[in-house]
């Protein structure tokens, strides 16, 4: 019960803020909304406030805001033989629509940008030690099964004395695949063990590479962080999830991972599911790397998403004409196929991984 109360309140934030974004933008630049919607149809319960419908509906799986005079996965037509009105999208200036396009995206940058900050003033910033301490050590990892314990100090990898934390990562991580021995101290003992380092993946220098590990971590100190470094430290994080999901999703599409590792509903309901288990802080923590995530996945230049509709209003400004309606739902049902098509991997992929297949 605790992964579906997890997902449903990790989707319910995500997307109400998203949609938020695009709702507050069209608010302001005069552009009528006509549905609001958390959830996909069927309706749960609706109600409506002047020009616009607010629905609760039953598959938490997304939600979307309907704006007067646009082009959406709805398909909806029924205005198009009609002069444009100054409260519809299309009436808009390229600007206006690229902004309302975008604000959902920037909405969740925001709130990542916000979760981490409140984290780090809440909890503090790790300052690691710069001795090859070991400070952890991760279940079921080759460490644990070489014997290694919190509190070991290294002072060798093979025949090389190492004097930094940094120099014994370089070390481990070129023993990939390959027995390695590690010289240490253990209180007033001096022990050797062995240890192979097996595949991970790890951001080393800004890129994303597979290297060896063996399952340590560093020992480290935790200190205060004001308000303007929380918010900076917040925003660096942000940054840095989004430099990483720019490169995985790189490596998706070059070939470099397999579609295999992309995860869907019950994948994000199994992690969140074991984040709120671990405190509402971690739960948060999903939630703003998520954030990061769906914001990537919107803005890309896809038909039916954030990033296609922000390509057609390129084009329609470079044109200074709308474009045709046959072309506009040409697009849009373009971009569904593919949209339906990337749902049903991940959904097969994440069947796959709930019966331990892949």
């Amino acid at each position: 019960m605790i992964y579906i109360l997890a997902m449903i309140i990790v989707l319910g934030i995500l997307v109400f803020v998203h949609e938020f974004g695009h709702f507050i933008a069209a608010k302001l630049t005069g552009i009528r909304v006509e549905t609001f919607s958390l959830g996909f149809p069927p309706k749960i319960v609706s109600k409506k406030w002047g020009d616009t419908e607010y629905c609760l509906s039953w598959i938490p799986l997304g939600g979307y805001v309907k704006l007067s005079g646009m082009i959406d996965e709805s398909m909806d037509d029924s205005w198009t033989n009609t002069t444009p009105q100054h409260w519809e999208y299309r009436s808009k200036p390229g600007w206006v629509k690229i902004f309302v396009s975008s604000a959902g995206v920037i909405m969740n940058l925001f709130l990542a940008v916000i979760i981490f900050a409140v984290l780090t003033f809440q909890n503090g910033i790790p300052v690691p030690s710069e001795e090859p301490v070991i400070g952890s050590v991760v279940n079921g990892m080759p460490a644990e099964t070489a014997g290694l314990l919190k509190g070991d100090k290294v002072l060798g990898v093979d025949d090389t004395d190492v004097q930094s934390w940094e120099e014994m990562t370089e070390l481990i991580r070129d023993g990939l695949d390959r027995e390695i021995t590690l010289k240490i101290r253990r209180n007033d003992e001096i022990l050797l063990l062995s240890v192979t380092p097996v595949p991970q993946q790890t951001v080393v220098d800004g890129d994303i590479k597979t290297v060896g590990m063996i399952g340590i971590g560093a020992d480290y100190q935790i200190r205060s962080a004001g308000v303007f470094e929380s918010l900076t430290y917040g925003i660096k994080n942000t940054g840095y999830w989004l430099n990483l999901t720019v490169k995985s999703l790189g490596m998706v599409i070059t070939g470099k991972e397999s579609l295999k590792n992309i995860g869907g509903p019950i994948m994000i309901a199994q992690i969140a599911g074991e984040s709120a288990k671990m405190g509402p802080g971690a739960l948060f923590g999903f939630i703003a790397i998520i954030s990061v995530n769906l914001a990537l996945i919107n803005i890309l230049p896809i038909p039916a998403l954030d990033g296609g509709h922000i390509v057609v209003a390129l084009a329609e400004s470079a044109l200074r004409r709308e474009l045709r309606l046959k072309t506009k739902i040409r697009i849009q049902q373009a971009g569904m196929a593919l949209l339906f098509t990337l749902i049903a991997i991940v959904i097969i992929n994440d069947v796959l991984r709930l019966f331990g297949r892949s």
